[in-house]
Formats: C-alpha cells, structure tokens, sequence
C-alpha cells in the first residue's frame, strides 16, 4: 500500500525503522513477515497469512498500528496517513 497523496513519508532516514516496525506488527498478528520493502512513497509486505486471520484484518491492523508508530516519531510525521487501499496478492 501507499502512502496517502503518494506523499513520500517513508525517507531513506525513517524507512528502515518503518519497514522493521511493520514486520513486527505482521508478528503481532500471529502472522510472518517474509520481507518487507518499498520506496518513500509505498511499501511491499510479503507475508504468510494465519490460516484464521482474514487479509483485510491482517491489513487493518497494520496500518492502524504503523500510522501511530509513525505520528510518535514526531511533530515532522504528524499528517501522516497511508492511503484507504491495498493490493493483495496470493503465490
């Protein structure tokens, strides 16, 4: 998913740090990051999905969780949203 606007957030300087925080989120979701990359403007998860948890779920809170992270980081994240959608994708 991408970052709302495209706007690119996600620096060279924060976006180890986001991409760390995000594989962490898919744990807490007793869920496994694969990888996690992306550009300052989006982010690519690849994921194994709990055989319970549905995608959307997986998602939700992620985002949810990653967005405050980021807020927290400080007043310079402060307008920070990821856009409303996502591509999911099965292999």
């Amino acid at each position: 998913w991408s970052t709302k606007d495209r706007y690119p957030w996600l620096a060279s300087g924060i976006r180890a740090d986001t991409h760390a925080f995000l594989a962490g989120a898919v744990r807490l979701s007793e869920c496994e990051a694969y990888r996690v990359g992306g550009t300052a403007d989006h982010v690519h998860l690849a994921v194994r999905l709990s055989r319970t948890l549905p995608v959307a779920d997986l998602v939700k809170a992620v985002k949810t969780a990653s967005s405050k992270w980021l807020k927290a980081q400080g007043s310079a994240y402060s307008a920070f949203h990821w856009q409303l959608g996502y591509g999911a994708f099965s292999v």
